[in-house]
C-alpha cells in the first residue's frame, strides 16, 4: 500500500504532542502517534475492530532536521501488515 497525496495532507498537520490521534479517511480507519512536537511519526491504516485495534498496514516516518530545526528529509517507510 502507498500513502496518497490526500492522506499526506492530513499527516503534514500538527497535532497534540505525544498522543494517539484516530480518524477515518475514506473507507479506512487511521491511527497515528505523534512525537514531542506534534508531528505524526507512526501510522496505522486499515479496518478497526470493535476494540479499536486496526488491522491493516503500518508506516513509520523518517523526519530529519538540521541544527536550526529545518527539515532535511521527510519520508514514510512501509513496515508491513499489522
Amino acid at each position: 500500500m502507498k500513502i496518497g497525496e490526500r492522506l499526506l495532507k492530513h499527516l503534514n498537520k500538527k497535532y497534540g504532542p505525544s498522543q494517539m490521534v484516530a480518524f477515518t479517511f475514506g473507507r479506512y480507519d487511521v491511527a497515528t502517534k505523534t512525537d514531542e512536537e506534534g508531528n505524526p511519526v507512526l501510522l496505522f491504516i486499515g479496518k478497526a475492530d470493535d476494540r479499536g485495534i486496526i488491522k491493516g498496514d503500518q508506516f513509520t516516518r523518517r523526519l530529519l532536521k538540521d541544527a536550526s530545526g529545518a527539515v532535511i528529509k521527510d519520508h514514510w517507510d512501509y513496515k508491513g501488515k499489522v
